[in-house]
């Protein structure tokens, strides 16, 4: 009988794997003198450690999902694991400052105004905070390949876990037509004589490009990525505290100004329920840290780290920088009425420049802008690559999904996500805004979806573990927030979903342009802001009458399968002891970083 995996001394005469650690890692055997041609063509074979839940393990009808075969398979994924802890740290701090924050906070800030925006915006932070680090704790036990869907499956219901894992697929498939056409029209600010399909092939190749380079190049992007964004928000916090205290061209001072007229507040409670949705958009992406931790070489060293920045970035990147924005614009400025989501024109980042008369930076931050909508684009790729063969793992998703090449690739899923990202060219169609409409409204509420099943994951997970006679003290990192955190967690989200909810079926009226008015005007609206809930409905019932499948008990649940260390206890008394020698500001340093 063939052996399945080779300790390190093994050897065959084809290709083979070798286990170092825990970790698999994969060792081609072919000829170092064999041409660089020939050598990247054999990269693209299918990896001898790639697997899938055969039809034969779905039950003995084939209609009963095989909970076991599913969790074997996301731990054992042949994933390449080449992520480094400056890759995580900088997908966690950078990977959700986008045109949510540079753009979309404009349109937030025209609606509930300046108070609104930075009630609701800190509440979502919040919220967020609870949710990542519930997320970290279950990554650093279980680096298994899908994350947060799997952890749907794994803790709540497999056919839960199908609906989260396709609901979260479409979200990124979505996003990267919708983010490429931005980024083409963000060349528009400079009135380029160039059609906008030249960009749009560009930018798609750039993208694909990226990520058949592998997770590392993934990583690498993204790492350039975040830190420009995050000079670019650091630098605007700095001029906006100059210009606010009379430092610009003008000498005007401006201080709370826009606060006390226009107002603090536009619409009332509904403009802040409305802000409420904006705001729980514009941190899209800030899971993907979860994600990667099956592609990371040490997951319960990185991803804490990463996991407790989220923290500092809600507060400095957001909070800081809009509290500045409402202090610098006012909400009645008509320039925040934007083309799109990414007209660069109604960033109140850009028109808060423009108001100081300083020439040149506009430009600069729509550079930025449009660096923003690639990282968004990479991200795209990669969130539904990976989280497309997971579900094939599990057999939630055809099979030719879960092909992994030789370089840990998820090829044919890349290559899905790819074709999505020509549908781009519909930009070029006098149908295009009817068609990105309702494909966004398809995935309008995936975040939201997924934030609440992090959270109820989290708690059914604790309570699993504790009725399985385990001890907190057992885990490897511990979620600050704790349960109570996962339950906070788990509220705002469904309180976002009424928002979302009251805020479609009864519109603010917008200040220019036609009024929304007659049943089918209100109707069209609503299902644009909620079409994604009864898909997503619709998915988990209907799997769930096929396939039959439980709702997991805790005392059923396979907290074993996928743990990457196999004595915490110990690695853990070796932290302990290591931390004792430090001195008090590193202790909190730590602590909080």
């Amino acid at each position: 009988m063939a052996k399945s995996t080779f300790d390190s001394s093994t050897s065959s005469s084809g290709s083979g794997s070798a286990v170092v650690g825990n970790e698999l890692v994969f060792e081609e055997k072919l000829s170092r003198k064999a041409p660089l041609a020939r050598r990247a063509w054999d990269s693209f074979r299918r990896n001898p450690d790639f697997h899938i839940t055969q039809k034969g393990q779905i039950g003995a009808n084939g209609q009963v999902f095989d909970v076991e075969s599913a969790a074997q398979n996301t731990a054992e994924s042949p994933l390449a694991r080449k992520l480094k802890g400056r890759h995580l740290q900088m997908i966690a701090i950078g990977g959700s400052i986008g045109t949510g924050l540079f753009v979309g906070s404009g349109k937030a800030l025209q609606q509930g105004g300046p108070a609104s925006l930075l009630i609701a915006f800190s509440l979502i932070g919040a919220m967020l905070f609870c949710t990542v680090q519930a997320l970290g704790e279950m990554a650093v036990l279980l680096p298994v390949a899908g994350s947060f869907s799997a952890y749907s499956t794994r803790f709540l219901d497999p056919a839960w876990g199908f609906a989260m894992g396709w609901n979260y697929a479409t979200l990124w498939l979505i996003i990267l037509p919708l983010e490429i056409v931005a980024a083409a029209i963000t060349i528009e600010y400079w009135d380029s004589p160039i059609s906008p399909a030249v960009w749009v092939t560009i930018f798609l190749l750039g993208i694909i490009s990226i990520n058949l380079v592998g997770v590392r190049g993934y990583g690498e992007a993204e790492f350039v990525f975040s830190i420009i964004k995050v000079i670019a928000v650091i630098g605007f916090i700095i001029l906006g505290i100059i210009l606010n205290i009379g430092g610009g061209r003008n000498a005007e001072y401006i201080g709370g100004r826009y606060w006390a007229s226009p107002g603090a507040f536009n619409n009332g409670f509904q403009g802040l329920c409305s802000v409420f949705v904006i705001a729980a958009f514009a941190f899209t992406g800030t899971e993907l840290v979860g994600l990667a931790a099956a592609e990371t070489a040490n997951p319960r060293k990185s991803l804490p780290t990463a996991v407790k920045q989220v923290f500092w970035r809600i507060c400095l990147f957001y909070i800081v920088s809009l509290t500045l924005v409402g202090l610098l614009v006012p909400y009645t400025d008509p320039r925040l009425i934007g083309q799109s989501s990414s007209d660069a024109k109604a960033s109140p980042f850009v028109i808060a420049i423009k108001n100081a008369g300083i020439t040149g930076l506009d430009s600069v931050m729509n550079v930025v802008i449009m660096i923003s909508v690639l990282s968004v684009g990479n991200s795209a790729v990669y969130g539904s690559s990976r989280t497309l063969a997971a579900l094939a793992e599990q057999g939630q998703a055809p099979r030719f999904l879960a092909y992994i090449d030789r370089k840990g690739r998820p090829l044919k899923a890349i290559g899905i996500a790819a074709a999505f990202g020509f549908l781009a060219y519909l930009a070029a169609s006098n149908k295009d805004t009817e068609v990105f409409t309702w494909l966004q409204a398809l995935s309008g509420l995936s975040s939201i979806f997924t934030w609440g099943s992090i959270c109820l994951a989290h708690i059914r997970f604790r309570r699993a573990w504790r009725v399985q006679g385990r001890s907190l003290d057992e885990l490897a990192f511990r979620s600050q927030a704790g349960v109570l955190g996962s339950w906070i967690g788990f509220i705002f989200n469904v309180l976002v979903l009424i928002a979302q909810f009251w805020t479609g079926f009864a519109p603010i009226q917008p200040q220019y342009g036609p009024p929304i008015t007659g049943t089918l005007a209100h109707v069209r609206n609503f299902f644009q802001a909620y079409l994604a809930a009864p898909v997503v409905l619709l998915c988990y019932i209907v799997y769930k009458l096929i396939y039959r499948t439980p709702i997991m008990r805790c005392k059923d649940m396979d907290l074993k399968t996928g743990l990457r260390d196999l004595n915490v206890a110990e690695l853990l008394a070796d932290e302990e002891w290591e931390k004792a020698s430090w001195p008090k500001w590193k202790k909190a340093y730590k602590f909080l970083c």
